[in-house]
């Protein structure tokens, strides 16, 4: 029987960035607005903060391919952990489009997270509670949802909506410019 579960703020980081991602065996997607740093606890070893982009490096070291929308490029901090781990220039399959606004986490087609939160610590409820963002979403591995929630990043991951879209001077990744 599928499971599907409304959850909220430090819920979305316990289940779906704890839970979710570490779960992904062939493959992870992920789309959000925003990404900025985010630090983690490492899957096994509670309370052993490490930066989020350390585990998708891991999940790569495993064969896991990873494909990641966002809407803009993230900032400093984030691309300075970026470079600690250079597995992921070649390993992630990455596309910039302005125009995405939904966020949603993968795992090999089964299980998912979307919702309201970006890809950020205080998006995803890993920061202290005086600091998180009021966030909610559904976590899911329903194949009614799951599906059409693929089908959705499968078509701008695609490029079907850039022909209509308007916005291509600002998107470096369009397949049309």
């Amino acid at each position: 029987m599928p499971e599907t579960r409304f959850i909220v703020n430090r819920e979305i980081y316990e289940e779906a960035v704890l839970k979710v991602v570490p779960s992904a065996r062939k493959r992870l997607w992920i789309a959000t607005a925003d990404i900025k740093d985010m630090y983690v606890e490492k899957p096994g070893l509670a309370k052993q903060m490490v930066p989020f982009l350390q585990v998708l490096a891991e999940l790569l070291q495993r064969g896991v391919a990873i494909r990641l929308i966002h809407a803009k490029e993230p900032g400093p901090a984030f691309r300075q952990d970026f470079d600690r781990f250079p597995g992921l220039w070649t390993g992630i399959e990455r596309v910039l489009c302005p125009r995405v606004h939904f966020k949603c986490i993968i795992a090999d087609g089964k299980r998912a997270y979307f919702g309201s939160a970006n890809l950020t610590g205080a998006g995803m409820g890993a920061k202290n509670e005086n600091r998180r963002n009021f966030e909610n979403g559904i976590l899911t591995d329903d194949p009614a949802l799951v599906g059409p929630l693929e089908e959705q990043f499968d078509s701008v991951w695609r490029g079907a909506w850039c022909g209509k879209c308007g916005r291509r001077e600002f998107c470096t990744d369009c397949p049309l410019s």
